[in-house]
């Protein structure tokens, strides 16, 4: 049983199709014998139903009359109800749809059309074949339109990102992902994960963060999780973020070492980087490696020696499997080829997004409002995530609404478009420095009439900012896979550094 293809699919010269003159006048790809012989199939038997009942709809069907049948028996047979000629005949007769649908003359032809109840899941997947082929004539038509300027503000980059987008919720949306894992296998999945987590010290079964609470308490970064890190403005989010992807990298290479001198890191961390340029964040990497201030060396206030050491610390970060990308406003279609590109190319093992707020919506798509767009957005990173299979780290920005409270600790409903955010995260960590604060808070003196009382007031002050000098929260608000609760890091302001903190010692300082 073979696909309609249209007549005239050459021009008489060897030119496919004519030219775009052609291409109109040929028919989209259908079967309506296909679609007969599947209807007669689930009228004579709705245990045919099984076979085509995952990934096939009536919007699937070339002739509307056919998905209106198919919508009736997929109503009765899912309500556990009998569908065939008898009981479709009343119920179209109720609607006022009998005569639509060819009367039930037409229902009885369709049993006659059946050649094998066996044969049902093959024509489904012939009906559906051709509905995904009728899909990309869509998508090359709207290219074709587009190229010939139907939507003026999309340049050629732009109409580009738009082909792919439309391809990719295509591809998304056919039916044909997925599928039934059997239990046995994902046990198998489950036990290797287990394993791993086992052999490794400190129970890291994903990929190390280079923070040891953190991954102590998530097990590192975990394959097609999409974790969201937000903060106020000033908080170190971007600092934090690619302390994590540094930490991650530098994990690739003593896993690579590990098998042999020679051997590489079998994929890279990738910075999208879309506040800061590219050469902005290395020097703050390389500021928080060689621990010399990036004030002092954007002013070259800086002695031969620290530059030696600057210079001596590039040469050992160079061979680091970091990837920048510092294109502003990027899209979430242009994002998702990138990573493809790379995990392709070099391997991909962790994506980072500095932030989520600055990017764009797929080329071509006009969201509602806002909160549509940021979900969208979200949406996206999520299935590049889980398509990919690589933990996206994205960073949030957090609402105002932090600033009016008077314990300024973030929480889920801090942050902005947070419905959408929330929803899709794996996991929502927010980074919290309490001296921000406390250094905003600092007495003044002609706010007290006695100036005893401004001198205790100033002595509490200078207490409460000594125990919280050189202090971080990372407060984990949500996580899909294990437990929430706050871990404490150092932070150095004059390197924007996080790093470990030792817990025993500063326990023994408060003593």
């Amino acid at each position: 049983m073979n696909t309609i293809i249209a007549p005239g699919f050459g021009d008489g010269n060897g030119i496919p199709g004519g030219g775009l003159l052609g291409l109109s006048q040929r028919v989209p790809p259908q079967s309506p014998q296909a679609e007969q012989a599947l209807l007669g199939a689930l009228l004579a038997n709705n245990k045919a139903y099984e076979q085509v009942s995952e990934f096939l709809a009536a919007e699937h069907f070339a002739d509307p009359i056919h998905g209106r049948i198919f919508r009736a028996i997929q109503r009765r047979v899912e309500a556990g109800q009998l569908a065939d000629v008898v009981t479709l005949r009343p119920e179209f007769e109720h609607s006022g749809e009998l005569d639509e649908v060819g009367g039930p003359a037409y229902l009885a032809q369709l049993l006659s059309a059946m050649i094998g109840i066996i044969n049902a899941g093959e024509y489904g997947r012939l009906v559906h074949d051709c509905w995904l082929r009728r899909q990309l004539v869509d998508v090359g038509e709207e290219v074709v339109n587009r190229a010939f300027g139907a939507e003026a503000e999309l340049d050629g980059k732009g109409q580009l990102e738009a082909a792919e987008q439309r391809l990719f919720d295509l591809s998304k949306d056919d039916g044909s992902g997925g599928g039934v894992i059997t239990f046995e296998r994902a046990l198998a999945t489950a036990v290797m994960a287990a394993e791993r987590a086992f052999s490794t010290p400190g129970g890291v079964s994903g990929l190390p963060s280079g923070l040891r609470d953190l991954d102590a308490k998530t097990g590192g970064l975990h394959p097609s999780d999409l974790v969201i890190l937000a903060g106020r403005p000033g908080m170190g989010k971007t600092a934090l973020a690619t302390k994590i992807a540094f930490g991650a990298a530098r994990a690739l290479v003593r896993e690579a070492q590990e098998k042999g001198p020679n051997a590489v890191p079998k994929g890279v961390a990738a910075l999208f980087s879309l506040e800061m340029s590219a050469d902005q964040l290395a020097t703050r990497l390389l500021s928080e490696e060689a621990r010399i201030s990036g004030d002092r060396i954007r002013r070259g206030d800086i002695s031969q020696r620290d530059f030696d050491r600057f210079v001596e610390v590039s040469r050992e970060m160079a061979t680091i499997p970091i990837v920048i990308d510092d294109t502003p406003a990027i899209t979430i279609s242009a994002l998702r080829t990138r990573c493809r590109r790379l995990k392709r190319t070099r391997g991909l093992e962790l994506v980072v997004v500095d932030y989520l707020q600055l990017m764009r919506p797929a080329a071509g798509t006009r969201p509602e409002s806002r909160v549509l767009e940021i979900s969208m957005i979200t949406q996206g990173l999520k299935a590049i995530a889980k398509e990919l299979s690589v933990p996206v780290i994205a960073l949030s920005q957090l609402s105002r609404a932090v600033e009016q409270r008077e314990d300024k600790r973030p929480q889920l409903s801090d942050l902005r478009e947070s419905g959408s955010i929330e929803q899709d995260a794996d996991m929502v960590m927010f980074v919290y420095r309490d001296d921000y604060y406390l250094a905003q808070r600092q007495p003044k003196e002609l706010a007290f009439d006695d100036n005893g009382k401004f001198q205790d007031a100033m002595q509490k002050w200078q207490t409460d900012m000594e125990q919280a000098h050189n202090k971080a929260e990372l407060i984990i608000a949500k996580q899909r896979h294990g437990p929430t609760g706050a871990i404490r890091l150092f932070f150095e302001a004059e390197f924007t550094r996080f790093g470990d903190l030792d817990q025993v010692h500063s326990q023994a300082d408060a003593y």
